[in-house]
């Protein structure tokens, strides 16, 4: 008892001790840029999501809970905002939990499906059925599992779409993010399935097309921007594809990437494929660090199209449905969009492209935060919505 209460009373000046070290650090590090509007409520809202992964990083250290975990809890918390107009349905389809939302108003045909985060809002605004799939997450799940629910619950949606009221000629995929990564690789993957419907568009906010290139100038010059910083999805990354972070430095140097293997795949990877109004005033050379083959061997996995999409073939690439684009000036991700762009229109797939000039990554999700919202984040949200009506 004696030993519980000493702890419980050293608690208060514990967590006071580490939000001063994560506010030090994150004045040092964090780097708002001069054209985002409400630069003091990004550098608030950031040193807080550093302060909360610090303390999970520290939970995880002592064995106490995983950082995801410790996260995913703290999400937990927060209220959920429900729209009185959206009814919302729990299944399963089979093993993988599935969210369906759609409007309590009639239609007088069949809706389209979206799969998004902001589900509620896309319901209400598009009369759209929208389905969120709960994958399996970390700590417990590392790759393809994400990738596998996503395709599994997707494969089984798309056979029974008359059930659901859906019209099978305008099912859409949408995702932001990670979310945007998992719908570039199940789009590819269902081009090859041409038993079922036909997926009318995919709405890619903010995606992760490739795990390989790390010096592109987006990452230059936004490697300290909240809300994704380089060191928080490099941990991120390390994670979820299980990679040791010793090896950080030869990661993001390109000494993983074996020269035979840069050649074959330069003409997609490398920034000559980023419009120059993108680059640097002083870009730093895109040059391979010394080959470390150890380095390559724990990453080599990455450079298949199932992790990296930008890698596929142009035969499944040339097959894929139009494609909304959203990419944002301030998010590290933000050339990842523009590679996957030109690789889209090299192949005759139909882009449209929303550039957010004030954006950062994970804007979108601050949407409906009220005194934590940002004009970027309506701005986009209204982008996906007017894109979705406009199909």
């Amino acid at each position: 008892m004696a030993v519980l209460w000493l702890l419980l009373a050293g608690l208060p000046s514990f967590l006071v001790g580490v939000f001063a070290w994560v506010l030090i650090q994150h004045f040092l590090t964090t780097e708002i840029p001069s054209t985002l509007k409400h630069p003091v409520k990004l550098w608030f809202i950031h040193g807080m999501l550093l302060y909360v992964v610090t303390l999970g990083n520290i939970l995880e250290k002592l064995r106490i809970c995983a950082m995801p975990r410790f996260l995913q809890f703290l999400e937990g918390l927060m209220p959920i905002n429900k729209d009185p107009n959206v009814l919302v349905t729990d299944l399963h389809f089979g093993t993988i939990p599935v969210r369906l939302l759609k409007p309590k108003k009639a239609s007088s045909q069949p809706r389209r499906d979206r799969y998004q985060s902001l589900c509620s809002l896309l319901a209400s605004e598009t009369d759209s059925v929208v389905l969120m799939v709960g994958y399996r997450k970390l700590p417990g799940y590392h790759h393809p599992v994400l990738i596998n629910d996503c395709q599994n619950a997707s494969i089984y949606f798309l056979k029974n779409l008359a059930s659901f009221g859906v019209d099978p000629s305008r099912v859409v995929l949408c995702g932001e993010s990670i979310g945007g990564w998992a719908v570039a690789i199940v789009t590819q993957a269902l081009t090859c399935i041409p038993s079922l419907p036909q997926i009318k568009a995919q709405i890619l906010i903010c995606p992760l097309v490739n795990f390989i290139n790390f010096q592109l100038p987006s990452h230059q010059q936004n490697k300290n921007v909240p809300l994704l910083t380089r060191d928080f999805m490099f941990m991120c990354m390390c994670k979820y594809l299980v990679i040791d972070p010793s090896w950080k430095d030869a990661i993001l140097t390109g000494s993983a990437i074996p020269l035979d293997k840069w050649k074959k795949y330069r003409k997609w990877l490398s920034y000559d494929n980023i419009p120059r109004r993108f680059w640097s005033q002083d870009p730093q050379p895109e040059i391979l660090g010394p080959f470390n083959e150890a380095a390559y061997l724990e990453t080599k996995h990455t450079w298949n199209a199932e992790l990296s999409p930008l890698l596929a073939d142009d035969k499944t690439i040339a097959q894929l449905p139009e494609t909304f684009l959203v990419s944002c000036e301030h998010d590290i991700l933000r050339d990842d969009a523009l590679l996957y762009k030109k690789r889209l229109e090299d192949q005759g797939v139909p882009v449209s492209w929303y550039h957010v000039e004030d954006g950062f990554h994970g804007c979108l999700l601050l949407f409906d935060k009220k005194c934590f919202s940002f004009p970027c984040s309506m701005k986009l949200i209204n982008a996906v919505i007017s894109y979705i009506k406009s199909i």
